[in-house]
């Protein structure tokens, strides 16, 4: 019994942590997941190339869609994935989209879209890698387009195909930032402008909620506000921090690509905006 599956990342137009709201964008970066299930209980998880990174998320992943049909055997889990993880481009988000989706198949089973997001962000908060379960990230990930979503009420509020641009260069610093150490006291502070942001995004200023909610999570997390403002000197259509940072999401079209990516002057990503498959959500 084995079971393949894939999900995208997505960066962050509206970060959910300050007011519980969240906006996301899939960008078509992979994190796959192959299941097998053989006799026996528990987990066991490969990381492709992160010996280091613990794999309490895919192992829970895992373990709750088995609870869910009520089946006694054992996951084996492999995944491997082109996100770096910690830097708020959506890997756990996607990573526990991937294990869930591949112990469906691995049953022969499925779940509506809804339960499966809302499995990951249940299981996200315990396994500790999400402050609100983050089904905004996990919306945009398996979903594609833009998503609006009350993360604490685990509700999809709306999901529409993203005009803005076409592609999303990505800046990713050195350093990660871990959920952990998250000044959450700090962030709460700026809840007002955030549900200024997440009102814009709901209009469609969704350029305008990015540099918002930049300014917000940029001051309250010490991130570097230069970065969102010198992609959109280069021509960037809109930019901002990507989840809790430190990467820096800039949207393009392919005339200002280079230009942008030259301009965030450190390794960066490039992908399309991913819209996903028309009529899920």
């Amino acid at each position: 019994m084995k079971g393949r599956a894939e999900a995208r990342g997505a960066v962050t137009i509206v970060n959910a942590i300050a007011a519980g709201k969240g906006c996301a964008v899939g960008v078509d970066l992979r994190t796959w997941a192959e299941v097998e299930l053989v006799p026996g209980e528990g987990a066991e998880v490969r990381l492709e190339g992160l010996p280091d990174e613990p794999t309490t998320l895919a192992e829970l992943c895992a373990l709750e869609v088995l609870e869910r049909f009520s089946v006694r055997r054992r996951a084996i889990v492999r995944t491997g994935s082109q996100l770096p993880v910690s830097r708020g481009l959506k890997s756990s988000s996607a990573a526990a989209n991937a294990v869930i989706m591949a112990t469906l198949r691995a049953l022969g089973e499925s779940m509506p879209a809804l339960d499966v997001l809302r499995m990951n962000a249940d299981v996200s908060v315990r396994a500790g890698v999400s402050v609100t379960g983050a089904m905004d990230d996990a919306a945009a990930s398996l979903l594609g387009g833009v998503v609006l979503t009350d993360n604490h009420a685990r509700a999809l509020l709306r999901r529409e195909r993203f005009g803005l641009a076409p592609r999303a260069v990505i800046g990713v610093p050195e350093r990660m930032v871990r959920k952990a150490g998250l000044p959450r006291e700090r962030i709460a502070l700026h809840r007002p402008l955030v549900e200024e942001a997440f009102r814009m995004a709901w209009n469609g200023e969704y350029a305008k909620a990015m540099y918002l909610n930049s300014l917000c999570y940029g001051a309250a997390l010490g991130l570097d506000l230069e970065l969102p403002l010198r992609a959109l000197a280069a021509g960037a259509l809109g930019a901002g921090i990507s989840g809790t940072g430190p990467a820096v999401a800039a949207f393009v079209d392919l005339g200002t690509e280079r230009k942008v990516a030259e301009a965030l002057g450190m390794p960066t990503l490039a992908a399309d905006v991913y819209q996903g498959v028309e009529g899920s959500g």
